[in-house]
């Protein structure tokens, strides 16, 4: 890491990884109403909403700020929302073959997850720098593709995606020292 502003993006990987053993925590509990199935909750919805945009703005580009306004509205009023339904009502987890189907109740679940989507990938896409906006657009397909495997009962590729994401982080963070954000 070459700026210390660049640490909550460089630390995604972090959170991803302890996404990893919490879902596996699920699996060996065979889902159902568990602890690790809202700590899985928690740390997908409201957590990644806010961590993603919140981690973006101190590396965003000269003028970027304005236009992460949008996500930053986006992710607060999202994981408000999302933080609400996990704390007042049950979060459940179904096996279901290779993957793992989560139940969350909450209302309009898909106006939820388009504001999820607009602060998370949004705040990458409109961050200012290449690399992050490489990152949101990877984030993007790989969200539509993991949601669409998880749809066929195919495979849980949230892992293959998590790790294709912090090796993009990776790259971001090593660039040369000193190097403004590529634009």
């Amino acid at each position: 890491m070459r700026r210390a502003r660049d640490l909550p993006v460089a630390a995604l990987p972090l959170l991803l990884g302890v996404h990893q053993p919490v879902e596996a925590a699920v699996r060996d509990t065979g889902g159902g109403c568990s602890p690790a199935a809202t700590a899985w909750a928690v740390i997908a919805l409201p957590l990644l909403a806010v961590r993603v945009p919140a981690g973006v703005l101190p590396t965003a580009s000269p003028g970027a700020p304005r236009r992460l306004w949008g996500p930053l509205a986006a992710c607060l009023a999202t994981a408000g929302v999302l933080a609400y339904c996990l704390a007042t009502r049950p979060v459940t987890a179904e096996i279901r073959g290779r993957t793992i189907g989560y139940g969350v109740n909450v209302p309009w679940m898909p106006l939820g997850l388009t504001g999820h989507l607009f602060a998370t990938p949004g705040a990458l896409l409109l961050g200012g720098d290449r690399r992050l906006r490489t990152l949101g657009a990877v984030l993007t397909a790989g969200a539509l593709a993991c949601s669409a495997l998880w749809r066929l009962d195919f495979a849980s590729t949230w892992c293959a995606f998590a790790a294709v994401v912090s090796l993009l982080v990776l790259g971001w963070v090593r660039r040369p020292r000193g190097a403004p954000p590529v634009t």
